[in-house]
């Protein structure tokens, strides 16, 4: 299904350098973007982005910063062993043993988000997939897995080893009794696919205590997320807000 949005084209980048920045400059607008919509929950939540050179490498929150407050140089790198390897700051244990196995597994994943969000977190806990009540919530159809077990705490590699699994090649997971995780071919896709994930859960928590929610059939459905759910567009429905962070927050990109 040809997408109804007129997509710019990939950005192309001179060096790895550059192209390190702009994920960078991406993450610290995700997490600040996280923090204005109420994502935040103590020391818990992680988005990373994948080094463009290191490829077992990621860049991270550090563990105990609040959302937002972190700018492009508070962002540590971590190694595929979890070692701090630029930064001063320590990783939160469970950023790493969730993200270093999403990366591993799934190599087309440049970024992944993962917050206790209040809507996502009451979602998780009915232990069930979202339905197909809304056109928003369709970019999710048949592209959104449930991880069915909740072992405390992820601190050993081998849980995320057991989510990534559970992901599979889609875009999102709902861990259950726990909250949501978003994955996308960059930061801004996976940071977006988080933002309305979050909504889609508030949306059918409304729509049920309402009433019984009329679903958008399986056909339309699969329509609709060719249309709303691709790649490209969930990249370009993040750019508003990014605007919007940085012209409000600008410090972001120190």
């Amino acid at each position: 299904m040809t997408e109804i949005l007129q997509l710019p084209p990939t950005k192309q980048f001179d060096s790895p350098a550059d192209e390190r920045l702009y994920r960078k400059q991406r993450l610290a607008a995700g997490f600040r973007l996280f923090s204005a919509f109420g994502f935040d929950e103590g020391v818990a939540g992680h988005i990373t982005a994948r080094d463009p050179e290191r490829e077992d490498h990621f860049w991270v929150n550090p563990f105990g910063m609040h959302f937002g407050h972190i700018r492009v140089s508070d962002l540590i790198l971590v190694n595929a062993e979890g070692e701090v390897v630029a930064g001063d700051r320590p990783v939160n244990r469970a950023a790493f043993a969730i993200h270093s196995q999403v990366h591993a597994a799934r190599p087309d994943v440049v970024a992944a988000a993962h917050a206790h969000s209040v809507h996502g977190k009451a979602f998780s806990s009915l232990g069930r997939l979202l339905d197909p009540i809304t056109q928003d919530v369709c970019a999710f159809y048949e592209d959104h897995a449930l991880f069915d077990d909740y072992t405390g705490v992820v601190i050993d590699v081998e849980e995320g080893k057991r989510i990534a699994h559970a992901l599979g090649g889609n875009k999102a997971v709902i861990l259950r009794n726990h909250g949501l995780l978003t994955v996308g071919h960059s930061v801004d896709e996976a940071a977006w696919w988080f933002i309305t994930m979050e909504r889609s859960c508030q949306a059918q928590l409304l729509a049920s205590a309402a009433g019984t929610p009329v679903l958008i059939d399986p056909e339309m459905a699969r329509r609709t997320h060719g249309q709303v759910g691709t790649h490209g567009g969930g990249h370009f429905s993040f750019q508003p807000l990014f605007d919007r962070i940085v012209r409000e927050q600008p410090d972001l990109l120190d």
